[in-house]
């Protein structure tokens, strides 16, 4: 592996260590000021800002940690890739979705990474919006 494939591979390591530890100022850091921030199933939000307001959303409506991390890098440490299963709990109703009662999931995740300078200036997720709503009760 080379350096810079090793440094990608350690900066989304440090992404998912970041966001399970809840220091969203930490996890904030290694953004870029305009990261992209690609919404599953959703729209493209820009800046830091944005992910800010994305992020205290998502920790008051969900509490969710990552689990079986694996990630992949190029060889020039430009772009990453990562696999894992979020496990989560639905706390409170999110705008458009089911209503919440603390109901529990895990799902299987994939996301892909634009990096530069040591930090990410993109991130996409993609997971089975499907399988949640199933998980959550909100389908037979």
């Amino acid at each position: 592996m080379t350096t810079s494939q090793q440094q990608a591979v350690a900066l989304i390591q440090t992404y998912y260590s970041t966001f399970n530890s809840g220091d969203r100022d930490a996890l904030l850091a290694l953004l870029t000021d305009d990261v992209a921030h690609d919404i599953n199933q959703g729209g493209v939000e820009i800046g830091r800002e944005a992910f800010r307001t994305f992020l205290a959303r998502m920790d008051r409506c969900y509490r969710e940690q990552v689990r079986d991390l694996i990630v992949f890098a190029t060889e020039d440490g430009l772009r990453g890739a990562a696999e894992f299963f979020i496990e989560g709990e639905y706390l409170a109703t999110d705008t458009g979705l089911p209503p919440a009662s603390g109901q529990r999931y895990r799902l299987r995740v994939g996301a892909f990474f634009d990096l530069q300078d040591g930090q990410v200036r993109r991130v996409t997720n993609y997971y089975n919006l499907e399988e949640w709503l199933r998980q959550v009760g909100a389908q037979p």
